[in-house]
């Protein structure tokens, strides 16, 4: 038994220090509509299976529908595993939608020569949207905005902005005014920033991302998905 007991101990912990850190990737490309909120939900619920290190959401969109807007924060909100959401690649935008998502992450961040914001509420037909329903529909957007910016501790006043007055920023102003975490150059020096950072998890746990040796993981949509 106590031969047992000396061979087991060192082998587990030998075990747990080769563990290599999992990276898992997923890719939001164009309008934010429900097989989004689906494809993120599943990517997120695998990454927590899979006991992921953390996962990045590289996000490109001008924007799409509030109630798939609201799946996807919920979703990452209340996720078990470290989430961050990366504006990405350059030229690309994370408007209206978009903003919500990522600040809604564990840990925003953006790409040189990328924006984000223009958040007011719009009609999905364009057409035109009585004055009073407006106003109710932009003052509940402002405060939702409000919620999820004073949840992950950014600038709720800057994050309000962006729904009551359609402000924009550049990913250099979006830092200045602390509603992202940092500016990456591409996704290995985004891997390499977060490395050491910690996070509080939607069960209260608080974890240290250890990038250290990492294996990235590309979670594509499948090819149904992507036909959607």
């Amino acid at each position: 038994l106590l031969l047992g007991l000396f061979i087991t101990v060192p082998t587990a912990i030998k075990a747990q220090a080769a563990a290599t850190p999992v990276i898992e990737v997923l890719r939001v490309e164009g309008t934010i509509v429900p097989i989004v909120a689906d494809y993120i939900d599943r990517g997120i619920s695998q990454a927590e299976d899979n006991n992921a290190t953390v996962l990045i959401i590289e996000l490109n969109t001008p924007g799409g529908l509030l109630n798939s807007t609201e799946e996807i924060v919920q979703r990452i909100m209340n996720a078990n595993v470290p989430i961050v959401v990366y504006v990405a690649p350059k030229g690309a935008w994370a408007a209206s939608a978009g903003t919500f998502i990522t600040l809604s992450a564990h840990i925003a961040a953006m790409t040189p020569g990328t924006t984000i914001g223009a958040s007011h509420p719009v009609s999905g037909g364009g057409e035109a949207i009585p004055e009073d329903q407006m106003k109710k529909i932009t003052e509940f957007s402002a405060k939702w905005m409000k919620t999820i910016a004073e949840e992950r501790g950014r600038n709720m006043e800057e994050a309000q902005l962006a729904v009551t007055e359609s402000k924009s920023f550049t990913d250099i102003d979006a830092l200045k005014v602390n509603l992202i975490d940092l500016r990456a150059n591409n996704l290995p020096d985004l891997i390499a920033q977060i490395d050491g950072r910690k996070v509080t998890l939607a069960n209260g746990t608080e974890v240290s991302i250890d990038t250290t040796g990492y294996e990235l993981t590309r979670n594509e949509m499948s090819m149904i998905e992507g036909f959607l």
